[in-house]
């Protein structure tokens, strides 16, 4: 059936929504201010849906109008199809937007990768909202989309991929590093106090492989965050060590400097953990996109001055 010259007769949209307004107010003056036209108008319109459907819709009584039987169930079928279409339109824009992705990780590990690099993560054009859950625990999976953490993993109760390799050496201020010049040694480093995050086996760590039992002393200062002791290196207040590709920014723009060429390699990752089972496209786009920009280097070394 061609239902062409059908819809080119269809009241237009203007006309039926002089008559909504018309059941609305229950009178024609009162729909046209509210419709912002003449008195005239609004009869014109509502005499072209009556002409279209071949019967009166209203019937005048003192100084309003009232729906015949007929104008009755006309509107309920207009209201009905109305309001499919704005369901239709809304469930529309509804998919048109951004996959929200709720990611639980450490402060310092946004800081320093995942906001300079939202808009890679979140697409071009943006087809993610990345929302981050800053905590320093392990939140639990069912609570969360995505979560990363730092530790040796795996874990039981999601899927984890390492994001890269931590390797361990000291850094200081370009003044510390100066004063020390060429005659760095450990002596010379434990003399000065050392920086360390909430995870102090790091130093214990370096330390050990030259032979040197370290237990945190009163001079030695903790942060809870990774890129706060490393601007507290940054600002002289002592040797922090450098978890190389994480922070190296700080190498880059200048605000630390090596001390030293021994490197050892930690045994602790960031890793990112997902559910088991089937994972949400959204999911799925964040966790391909983050561990591209980690096996590019591009996530540790955003293009971007100083380090948080």
């Amino acid at each position: 059936m061609d239902h062409s010259s059908y819809w080119r007769n269809l009241p237009s949209l203007d006309a039926l929504r002089a008559v909504l307004a018309s059941e609305r107010t229950g009178s024609f003056s009162r729909a046209a201010d509210d419709l912002d036209i003449t008195h005239g108008a609004v009869s014109r319109r509502v005499a072209a849906v009556e002409q279209w459907a071949g019967m009166p819709l209203f019937e005048r009584h003192g100084r309003g109008v009232r729906l015949t039987t007929q104008g009755q169930h006309l509107v309920r079928l207009l209201q009905q199809g109305l309001d499919t279409i704005g369901s239709g339109g809304a469930e529309w824009r509804e998919s048109k937007l951004p996959e929200a992705i709720r990611v639980s990780v450490l402060p310092s590990f946004a800081r320093l990768c995942l906001l300079p690099n939202l808009a890679v993560l979140e697409g071009s054009p943006p087809d993610l909202r990345i929302d981050l859950d800053l905590d320093h625990r392990f939140v639990p999976l069912d609570e969360i989309d995505v979560a990363i953490r730092y530790g040796r993993g795996p874990w039981k109760d999601g899927s984890a991929t390492a994001l890269f390799e931590e390797r361990l050496f000291p850094v200081a201020s370009p003044g510390i590093a100066a004063d020390l010049g060429d005659c760095f040694s450990v002596d010379n480093l434990l003399a000065l106090p050392l920086i360390h995050d909430a995870y102090p086996d790091a130093w214990r760590l370096w330390l050990a492989e030259h032979g040197c039992r370290y237990h945190l002393r009163p001079q030695d200062r903790c942060f809870p965050d990774y890129d706060l002791g490393l601007q507290a290196a940054a600002a002289g207040s002592g040797v922090a060590l450098m978890r190389e590709p994480y922070g190296a920014s700080f190498l880059n723009c200048g605000s630390l400097e090596r001390l030293g060429g021994h490197t050892v390699v930690s045994p602790l990752h960031f890793w990112v953990v997902t559910g088991f089972g089937a994972r949400r496209r959204g999911v799925q786009s964040f966790t391909a996109r983050l561990l591209e920009l980690a096996r590019s280097g591009r996530l540790t070394l955003p293009s971007m001055k100083g380090g948080a």
